[in-house]
């Protein structure tokens, strides 16, 4: 369970003071899949940092599973991005020159796993997600949604507990959005995955649990 209690961020540029978090409160439960909308520059990358342990509030607390984790060591919170949390962008991030299990496997190397059991959780991520017979494609060779199966199965390999995607679906056509967007919901019952979306499409938030509106930095839920 996510935790965010009173969450404020403050940025200085040119010369000015932006808020990006404006005193946010929320609860998301373990297992809940929630979209969460707004505005460009709205706070929305901003929230999705906050709950990524990417960046730390300048005011307030954020906990995962009642451990505060604003407030954690450098070393700490790369051990939770190593394990406990899968990232999705909608750039895909993808090494070029790297074949797609190589790509899914490099989320492994924090772990220090021997090469044979690296190379086997990295196949059976991308069978998991369809893609078991294009383990040896490079991302060149695979069509824009290949190439986001293969980021969710690199976000997967690691066996997280919570999902994160920043516009996952914002490179992609509406038959391919909607492909991927039964491919995360499928993992998401499969799997007892927290899943926390952030998107500016309404067809895709509508899937969701849960919905929420970020502006100016200040959150609300949205029915």
């Amino acid at each position: 369970m996510y935790t965010l209690e009173n969450v404020s961020k403050v940025y200085r540029q040119r010369g000015k003071t932006i808020k990006a978090l404006d005193n946010v409160t929320l609860d998301i439960p373990t297992g809940q899949l929630v979209a969460i909308q707004g505005t460009t520059g709205g706070g929305k990358s901003t929230l999705l940092q906050m709950l990524g342990a990417l960046d730390k509030p300048t005011e307030g607390y954020v906990a995962l599973d009642g451990k505060e984790i604003s407030g954690a060591k450098v070393e700490h919170l790369a051990r939770l991005r190593g394990k406990e949390i899968g990232f999705v962008f909608q750039s895909f991030n993808l090494i070029p020159t790297l074949s797609a299990q190589e790509n899914v496997e490099t989320a492994l190397e924090p772990q220090k796993l021997p090469a044979d059991e690296r190379r086997a959780k990295a196949f059976a991520a991308l069978e998991s997600v369809g893609l078991g017979d294009r383990a040896s494609h490079r991302p060149s060779e695979l069509s824009g949604g290949q190439q986001q199966r293969v980021a969710i199965a690199r976000a997967l390999v690691k066996e997280p507990d919570v999902l994160l995607a920043d516009e996952p679906t914002g490179n992609l056509d509406e038959e391919t959005r909607d492909d991927i967007m039964d491919l995360l919901e499928g993992l998401w019952k499969e799997k007892g995955l927290t899943v926390i979306i952030v998107t500016h499409d309404s067809a895709i938030a509508k899937r969701a649990q849960r919905r929420l509106y970020i502006k100016a930095g200040q959150l609300s839920e949205k029915n």
